[in-house]
């Protein structure tokens, strides 16, 4: 870094400035600990630095960082320990947060699990989506600039998961 341009410098630490919270936000969800998600986006942080030079003549430059995040994400999770996912886990503590005394808190846990398996089998981008859009609060435009694509490209993503949510949801009620 110390042979860049101060332009380049500087665009580099504004993208890393703006992107981190979100990134670390994300990877929280992914990986279930503050150290995890830490570690997981220090390393794309690392890998985004070594190719900025070449990332500033892209396109999609926000596109391919989320894609370097993405695989430090999945590095990070195949060498994690054996123990209970972060989506199980997330989906325990959604559910006793959810829970009032009068509910009843086995089908809340219940309704959660079914919807937190339901998510792992959409498509990735879908998942992508739906995650930054609902579990995150980002604005469709928000999740966009995140994942480096269109805000159209986001809102048909979160339509084809609502519709593939909403079939896999009632097949898992029916049995």
């Amino acid at each position: 870094m110390s042979q860049w341009d101060s332009t380049a410098r500087l665009s580099y630490w504004a993208f890393h400035a703006d992107r981190r919270p979100a990134y670390m936000r994300f990877a929280y969800l992914q990986l279930g600990s503050d150290a995890a998600a830490e570690e997981a986006v220090d390393a794309a942080f690392d890998s985004i630095m070594g190719e900025w030079l070449r990332m500033l003549h892209m396109d999609r430059l926000d596109a391919y960082a989320w894609t370097v995040l993405k695989q430090r994400l999945i590095d990070r999770q195949f060498r994690r320990s054996p123990g209970p996912e972060p989506m199980d886990t997330s989906a325990f503590e959604a559910a006793l947060k959810e829970a009032h005394a009068e509910a009843d808190q086995y089908e809340v846990l219940t309704d959660t699990i079914r919807f937190y398996s339901a998510l792992s089998r959409l498509a990735e981008r879908q998942r992508d989506a739906v995650l930054l859009r609902y579990g995150l609060q980002c604005s469709p435009g928000e999740a966009a600039a995140i994942m480096g694509v269109d805000e159209a490209t986001v809102r048909a993503q979160l339509g084809q998961a609502q519709r593939r949510l909403a079939r896999l949801l009632d097949a898992s009620a029916e049995s």
